[in-house]
């Protein structure tokens, strides 16, 4: 399988305070990694430098999609995040616009410029994550289970070899939460990698996957 993520003797600091030390793991396409740990334990922050949100203090390697995060300039990161879908846990989508507008407010915003080959990568992803239908709606008259599967078409625009979900179920119910793991263990399948932070200890037992546990500011890899 194909190394998209590749971290060697990491160390990882907020606020010029250590969050995690000696971090060394790898990630291939088409895997689902969990990643789990108590609030506070860098699960976040290790997310974050992924897409060099959080800039890496010092480590022998770390590289995500072909990209050096140790020596990354910041005219790079831009290109490094079209590369990678993010889905938030508070959705953070636009208010002011139906489904296909915040879509193709991504797509414009990364460079597609054909109108016809935008529409039919918006109506793609839709399909993609079970809202074909639910185009012209406008955020605030869908459902939380809902609103997250536009997140997810959202983060999939791109054709991401990485998705990061950041406790993509914290806000929903049981039952809808199992709806969101159960999609993203599908893209997964479809060749993705899928890194997904959580507290659901429950859902990891479910769904079964990789675990990476976030603990003693250390990265540990479970099997």
């Amino acid at each position: 399988m194909s190394v998209i993520v590749d971290y060697k003797d990491v160390d990882i600091e907020r606020a010029e305070k250590s969050v995690l030390k000696g971090v060394t793991f790898s990630l291939s396409k088409g895997e689902f990694h969990y990643l789990v740990g108590r609030v506070g334990s860098g699960k976040s922050s290790l997310m974050k430098t992924m897409y060099a949100d959080v800039p890496i203090v010092q480590g022998v390697r770390a590289n995500v999609l072909g990209y050096d995060l140790i020596e990354i300039k910041k005219k790079q990161i831009p290109y490094l995040r079209r590369k990678i879908g993010i889905v938030f846990q508070d959705f953070q989508l636009l208010q002011d616009r139906s489904v296909s507008g915040n879509l193709r407010f991504v797509l414009r915003a990364t460079g597609w410029k054909d109108k016809s080959e935008a529409d039919d990568r918006i109506e793609e992803v839709l399909e993609a994550v079970g809202m074909a239908n639910k185009s012209y709606k406008m955020p605030h008259e869908l459902s939380g289970g809902e609103q997250q599967r536009i997140v997810i078409a959202r983060a999939l625009l791109n054709k991401p070899d990485l998705i990061i979900a950041d406790e993509p179920t914290g806000n929903l119910d049981p039952q809808t939460g199992y709806q969101i793991v159960t999609l993203l263990h599908k893209l997964a399948e479809r060749g993705h990698c899928v890194v997904m932070a959580t507290h659901n200890l429950q859902l990891v037992a479910d769904f079964p996957g990789k675990v990476l546990r976030c603990e003693g500011k250390h990265l540990i890899s479970e099997k």
